[in-house]
């Protein structure tokens, strides 16, 4: 699907504000549809697919946080990769990070000018839209490999002692990526496209940031990794063979 005959979700409970996005957004070459809050998005989303939610942070009994970490959530198959680019009134950088840690794609700060907004989302779209097929990955329950037991299901780590680890959704979004495409070298734009790191422009300093937290989980010495690997000017790379459950 082309990016200008996306279709985009408004999520919103200012109704100035929804249409006025509408407006710009349709004149732009977008198909919009609009809710006001969380039960409306759920009901347009079994309705239609859409390729891109924008989503309003601070929406009435279930705010914009909650709703990105349902929509990220491994039971949900259907949407857990739609995009979403979360809006607030807020300025305060917490909001900005949590909403990126709820598994928001980008971030943008009421008042906004509507052409930053649309170069936000020609970005965010145009990562999936590159992505090759052959990246498709392969579905598993665990992933066993250099002695580690990765528990998809219970989202934890076995290290080969037997003792378990907890991940945050940070690390387990990562790691998921990583096996699943094993011995493959992945730059900085398709770990993103691939939903390992959520990332705005304020952060562009997030996917070495993960892949430093995640190598401490391995127990990996920082400045020789046997397993996350750092191809210079490539990306990374999990050098181990993988098997799947």
């Amino acid at each position: 699907m082309k990016a200008d005959s996306s279709q985009i979700l408004v999520v919103d409970d200012d109704r100035d504000i929804r249409s006025l996005l509408a407006e710009h957004l349709e004149q732009a070459g977008y198909r919009v549809s609009t809710a006001a809050d969380g039960a409306e998005m759920r009901l347009r989303l079994s309705r239609s697919d859409v390729d891109l939610i924008i989503l309003d942070l601070n929406l009435p009994k279930e705010d914009g946080l909650s709703l990105c970490r349902s929509l990220r959530a491994p039971s949900n198959v259907a949407r857990g990769t739609t995009p979403v680019i979360m809006l607030t009134a807020r300025g305060d950088p917490i909001d900005r990070i949590l909403g990126l840690e709820m598994g928001a794609d980008d971030y943008l700060a009421k008042p906004f000018e509507p052409r930053e907004l649309l170069a936000r989302i020609r970005n965010v779209l145009k990562r999936g839209y590159a992505l090759p097929d052959a990246l498709e990955p392969p579905a598993f329950r665990r992933a066993m490999f250099a002695g580690w037991t990765f528990d998809a299901q219970q989202r934890h780590l076995v290290d080969p002692s037997g003792r378990v680890l907890m991940l945050s959704g940070a690390e387990y979004r990562l790691l998921r990526v990583l096996v699943q495409h094993a011995e493959q070298v992945l730059d900085r734009d398709q770990l993103l496209a691939l939903g390992a790191v959520r990332q705005s422009d304020a952060l562009d300093r997030a996917v070495d940031l993960q892949v430093s937290r995640l190598r401490q989980k391995l127990n990996e010495d920082s400045r020789a990794p046997q397993l996350i690997k750092t191809i210079r000017s490539e990306g990374y790379v999990l050098a181990a063979a993988v098997t799947f459950e």
